[in-house]
């Protein structure tokens, strides 16, 4: 893997209570007003048998598998949007007069639902340009997690400093997000954007690859959820 050089950029997916996908409007947001993502295995470490003899010897030993839980996720990001909120927490929006966002509701932990969470993190030493179909704009190290539940906000002070906040969440296992519904990856030798070309497995938490497929744009409302498996759905 190639060397990464920041944190690009960051895409949310609403998904339901099966892990899937949920296509149409007002189910996607990206953002890039974050300071770190943090994706940390949580492992059961298992249990050790042995078989020990009334002499104190050993007869017998078998060290515990590790089970791999998922990971625990934690997002550090600045800019408070009511819209991304209700994706990740599944706490509802307030609404002004004129029917814009202008707040969110604290109420309850959602785990019967669910968000998707990709990044982009820009790298080091790929020569994108290079290779046939390369991208000018570069390479990315990509990062999905397909269905992560318990999304909550964490402390929020507010005082005379910057008041970061920080989402909090588990990824599970067992979702139906397979290729996906967007375009993440080249599906050509000329370098044309499609879904992931691999449907990513029940059992897995994560996935990261490398692309020349650049980020999406930052932008200041929801974003449909029409492409990849959407539109065989």
């Amino acid at each position: 893997m190639p060397l990464i050089a920041n944190a690009d950029v960051i895409r949310v997916t609403r998904v339901d209570s099966c892990g899937r996908p949920v296509c149409g409007e007002d189910n996607g947001w990206v953002f890039d007003c974050f300071a770190s993502l943090g994706m940390s295995p949580n492992v059961d470490d298992g249990e050790d048998v042995e078989y020990k003899a009334a002499n104190g010897r050993v007869c017998g030993f078998r060290r515990g598998c590790p089970v791999f839980k998922g990971f625990d996720i934690e997002l550090n990001f600045f800019e408070i949007r009511p819209e991304f909120i209700e994706i990740v927490t599944g706490n509802p929006v307030v609404y002004g007069y004129d029917s814009k966002p202008i707040g969110y509701d604290d109420c309850a932990v959602q785990c019967n639902s669910g968000f998707a969470i990709e990044l982009w993190a820009e790298v080091l030493g790929a020569d994108a340009c290079a290779a046939p179909g390369g991208s000018a704009d570069g390479a990315w190290l990509y990062f999905l997690m397909p269905w992560v539940t318990g999304g909550m906000l964490g402390n929020l002070d507010v005082g005379n400093e910057a008041a970061p906040l920080t989402l909090t969440g588990s990824t599970r296992a067992g979702g139906a997000w397979d290729v996906g519904p967007w375009d993440v990856m080249a599906k050509n030798v000329a370098g044309a954007a499609g879904p992931l070309l691999t449907p990513l497995g029940p059992a897995c938490h994560r996935r990261t690859i490398e692309t020349t497929i650049a980020p999406p744009l930052p932008g200041a409302d929801y974003i449909p959820v029409t492409g990849g498996l959407c539109l065989a759905s």
